[in-house]
């Protein structure tokens, strides 16, 4: 059957890309922080956990340079890296 007999068919509708898809860097925005990341995967065996700094580093440029959406770093699973707002810091000192 040809395809130029399907004017019924549905038409195609682009949707945004899924969590994890993001576009490349092609200006080089963030390579820096690319490189940085790599390297440290690269000297420590491709085990991520100990690179997770330059993995968060790497990330904030992306969403900086709106290569991907910004989402909170504590989402990302970066808590840990995340100092808390000022004014709960104060609260935590005055126990």
């Amino acid at each position: 059957m040809s395809t130029a007999m399907n004017f019924g068919a549905k038409s195609f509708k682009p949707r945004p890309p899924d969590k994890g898809s993001f576009p490349l860097d092609h200006f080089g925005e963030c390579k820096a922080f690319k490189e940085t990341f790599m390297k440290c995967l690269r000297e420590n065996s491709f085990d991520n956990s100990r690179c997770r700094l330059q993995s968060k580093d790497y990330l904030e440029c992306r969403m900086d340079h709106h290569l991907m959406a910004k989402e909170p770093l504590e989402k990302l699973g970066f808590k840990d890296l995340v100092e808390p707002p000022p004014l709960q810091a104060d609260k935590d000192c005055q126990h």
